[in-house]
């Protein structure tokens, strides 16, 4: 998992409560686990006005032009910002793995699904809840004719807006480290390497017969 480092990024207001996963990226796609490829289907239902399948090319694929991932003023955009419960439904972690491959780096609502919130930060993403108010605030600024640009800084807890203006945010002290070091699951169980190899090879000479060494 790549570290997660400050940028400035275009905020895509998608402006809906209980978005679920199957929203996010629908059952179809669900075959692979690969972990990569599923950006050009995230939100596959909503973006295109034909039906998708896996492996379907979608350079051609006719575009909703009301939804808000078209729209030209959200060309590459990082951040995402959304409404109440975002990421419901069930807990598949292909959804934070298409939002990651389309190139969301932070998705900002006033509230996540709990097994969705925790997949973020295994895979890279930050979520960051902020108060209806606030959010009322960011989707008004995103929705002007020039698209809104906000500065994240992980590190600071903090978001910076064009005309200075900085909201805070909090963020679990264990789950920044991780995202500022680059460390998922797996990452921080190879930190232990040498413990574990010591461990198993004292436990070898213990109960060899568990190896097959007897």
């Amino acid at each position: 998992m790549e570290a997660f480092k400050s940028f400035t990024g275009v905020a895509a207001p998608l402006d809906r409560s209980n978005v679920d996963t199957d929203a996010i990226i629908p059952k179809q796609f669900l075959k692979s686990i690969k972990r990569t490829g599923f950006g050009p289907y995230l939100f596959d239902e909503w973006r295109y006005l034909d039906h998708g399948e896996p492996d379907m090319d979608c350079t051609n694929r006719p575009l909703n032009d009301s939804f808000v991932l078209n729209d030209a003023r959200y060309a590459g955009a990082q951040i995402l910002l959304a409404r109440e419960n975002f990421g419901c439904g069930s807990s598949r972690e292909h959804a934070p793995w298409a939002l990651e491959d389309f190139g969301f780096k932070v998705i900002i609502a006033p509230s996540f699904a709990d097994i969705f919130f925790n997949n973020c930060f295994k895979n890279g993403i930050l979520p960051i809840k902020l108060t209806n108010e606030q959010m009322d605030t960011l989707f008004a600024k995103a929705s002007d004719a020039d698209a809104l640009k906000i500065n994240v800084d992980l590190q600071a807890q903090t978001l910076t807006l064009p005309n200075g203006e900085v909201i805070n945010f909090d963020v679990d002290e264990f789950r920044k480290h991780c995202l500022l070091e680059g460390l998922d699951d797996i990452g921080l169980t190879l930190r232990h390497s040498d413990e574990i190899t010591a461990f198993e090879k004292q436990r070898r000479g213990q109960a060899p017969w568990i190896f097959g060494d007897a």
